[in-house]
């Protein structure tokens, strides 16, 4: 499957998990008319809405690294999982209890707290070895993948001994109260290399990656408001770029772009979903500001368009819709997508499907 295919099915999914979809697809009696030729059309497009929130479904669990079964309780924010923090284990990462263990922010500058007080992380390298471990959680990185990372494949000849420092520092700082010559259940020795123990810390971005994955659920359940809420938490752990200053290195590099990436998503099913609830005044503003940072992103461009139409502002919903229309064609040259086209026409027709929420 293409990024561009799968893109699209993303964005899809999204929009048939939320009752606005509805009216963008139009109903029986839309513009194309009744007869066999409009249900064969329909039963194409109920066909197309299947595959759509399939390929969410599986989006979210590659993507997210958890399993899109319902949550074991209604806690939007999504349980605690039972596995065994290994390389093996399958799932987020299990969490540790708040005030008591180990916690990573990294939905921003890094920075880390050890029984609920932020601990200084030491010098860049040292920083940079705990963030690629950070990135890691749960899977044991080797000594050669360190070295290479922080001597940018240019180790001096006191690497090793500089990197078992680094180490032996971190662990006095994860682990203040550990006592002297026991074995590390923070920053542990794997082979020939080092793991951070996923029992024993506690990382934003996995509960950024809870609170979007109990969005999708709720959404998929038919409940907005939860979806909402679940959306909201998680999108307030942002603090800034993710890993924002190490963001360009090549060993976080992957794992800051596939955050940000989810982080856009997560606007966009927020979004959808005060359209969802009838919020449409405070969706209209922040989809105005996200479609300027992300003009490119179609999804933004239809929701905006959408929110704009429900509040009663057909006009300010079709200079959208034109606007990316010339910008796609003059700087890409390339068509807007047909759920686009579909919608500037329903709009032109003001089609009773749209004010469905």
């Amino acid at each position: 499957m293409s990024a561009e295919t799968l893109d699209r099915g993303i964005r899809r999914g999204t929009v048939t998990a939320v009752p606005v979809a509805v009216g963008q697809r139009g109903g029986v009696g839309g513009a194309d008319g009744t007869g066999a030729q409009r249900i064969a059309e329909l039963e194409r497009e109920v066909r197309e809405l299947k595959r759509a929130n399939e390929t969410l479904k599986q989006y979210v669990s590659k993507a997210l690294d958890l399993d899109t079964a319902p949550p074991r309780r209604p806690d939007v924010r999504v349980p605690d999982t039972t596995g065994h923090g290994g390389p093996e284990a399958s799932g987020p990462p299990r969490r540790a209890a708040p005030g008591t263990g180990v916690e990573f922010r990294v939905l921003g500058p890094v920075e880390a707290a050890v029984g609920g007080r932020w601990v200084d992380l030491g010098a860049p390298k040292q920083r940079a070895a705990l963030v690629l471990l950070v990135s890691q959680v749960g899977q044991p990185v080797s000594v050669d993948a360190l070295v290479e990372a922080l001597w940018d494949g240019r180790p001096p000849q006191s690497a090793i001994t500089s990197l078992h420092a680094y180490i032996a520092n971190l662990r006095r700082a994860l682990e203040p109260h550990r006592a002297p010559r026991t074995p590390s259940t923070v920053l542990c020795t794997r082979g020939r290399g080092y793991l951070l123990n996923s029992r024993a810390v506690e990382v934003d971005a996995h509960r950024f990656w809870e609170n979007a994955t109990a969005g999708w659920q709720a959404l998929d359940r038919g409940d907005p408001q939860r979806a909402l809420y679940a959306f909201e938490a998680g999108l307030a752990l942002w603090r800034g770029e993710a890993y924002a200053e190490v963001a360009a290195a090549p060993h976080v590099a992957p794992e800051a772009v596939r955050l940000e990436e989810l982080r856009l998503s997560v606007v966009e099913g927020r979004c959808a979903t005060l359209i969802a609830v009838g919020n449409h005044e405070m969706a209209v503003p922040e989809l105005v500001a996200f479609t300027q940072a992300h003009p490119l992103r179609e999804y933004g461009c239809e929701l905006l368009s959408l929110a704009l139409y429900r509040a009663g502002r057909q006009a300010d919903a079709l200079s959208v819709l034109r606007a990316h229309q010339q910008r796609m064609v003059e700087d890409l040259g390339i068509s807007p997508s047909p759920a686009l086209q579909h919608l500037e026409l329903e709009i032109l027709r003001q089609a009773p499907e749209l004010e469905r929420s």
